[in-house]
């Protein structure tokens, strides 16, 4: 149980922010299914009907889509950096920026109908993007140190 408490103890702030991001992708979740439930003639399975930015219900579907697309990184990066012996100060550091502009991402792909590209959300998903990257990074520096 040391090795444990050790991760605990170490990794405390960094697996409170891949808890965050997990919620945060079940909030997502939650708020496409509701928005697509609501459209009438939606079918389970499918993307919604209206594809296009000025539809809530298929920005919010995106918002979930565009987070699971990143999701496999985002946690494994995580991960393998906690594995790894990473930096538990920078890779909490890291995992702020990467869970933070995540959720700027999504509030303001919420919140803004454009197809203009890049838009206000797209420098928040090259934050994390590149927050992202930074842990990867981390775990290998870690890994070989």
């Amino acid at each position: 149980m040391q090795g444990h408490s050790f991760l605990i103890q170490d990794y405390h702030t960094s697996l409170v922010w891949l808890g965050i991001l997990l919620a945060t992708i079940m909030l997502q979740w939650f708020v496409a299914s509701f928005a697509k439930a609501r459209q009438p003639g939606s079918i389970p399975g499918l993307p919604p009907r209206d594809a296009a930015h000025r539809s809530f219900t298929f920005r919010a579907w995106r918002t979930h889509q565009n987070t699971l697309e990143n999701t496999g990184t985002m946690v494994g990066g995580a991960i393998f950096a906690i594995m790894a012996g990473a930096n538990p100060v920078w890779l909490q550091g890291l995992m702020a920026i990467m869970v933070v502009a995540r959720i700027a991402h999504m509030l303001l792909y919420y919140g803004i109908a454009t197809e203009k590209n890049p838009s206000p959300r797209s420098y928040f998903f090259m934050f994390s993007w590149f927050a992202n990257i930074g842990v990867i990074v981390l775990g290998f520096v870690a890994l070989f140190s």
